[in-house]
């Protein structure tokens, strides 16, 4: 991937990402507008209201811009892929697995296998993080789920480097 695809690339993922959970604090108008966008194109890759016992599992591999050896935790389906062409493949799924140890394992787990945190931020109820490994950049986003009880919904976008 060229540089300037590259950023193009990262750039869009980040904005994609962005709005997917929202930070505390006040903002201006134009990171509001800007994450709402996010948010939007967010939603449009799945339905974040689905919870485990109604998920159907997607097809795999999830693309060409996707790590096939990406991990899920245990009790997880992921059961939405959208590939957005240049702007990567956002993958979504959602685990009966709480919130917190989901949490661990995206840090802990996902980095041991290679899949290194760049920055994140984590608040009460949801984390994110940049991430890059195996020829490949991306962002990762959990939170609990506002209309499962007790389930988390994980979603990743990934593209090539």
């Amino acid at each position: 991937m060229t540089p300037v695809r590259r950023a193009a690339a990262t750039l869009a993922a980040t904005a994609l990402l962005a709005g997917t959970l929202s930070g505390c604090g006040g903002e201006k108008a134009s990171e509001k507008a800007s994450e709402q966008k996010a948010e939007e194109g967010f939603s449009a890759a799945a339905d974040l209201s689905t919870c485990q016992d109604k998920a159907t599992p997607t097809d795999t591999p999830y693309g060409d811009a996707f790590p096939q050896g990406w991990p899920f935790p245990a009790k997880t389906v992921v059961f939405n892929s959208e590939d957005r062409g240049a702007d990567g493949t956002i993958v979504t799924a959602i685990s009966s697995t709480p919130f917190e140890q989901i949490l661990a394992f995206m840090n802990h787990d996902v980095v041991r296998e290679g899949f290194k945190i760049e920055k994140g931020e984590t608040e009460e109820h949801d984390a994110e993080a940049e991430w890059e490994g195996h020829g490949f950049r991306g962002r990762w986003a959990i939170r609990e789920s506002a209309q499962c009880p007790g389930e988390t919904v994980i979603q990743v976008l990934s593209t090539d480097e």
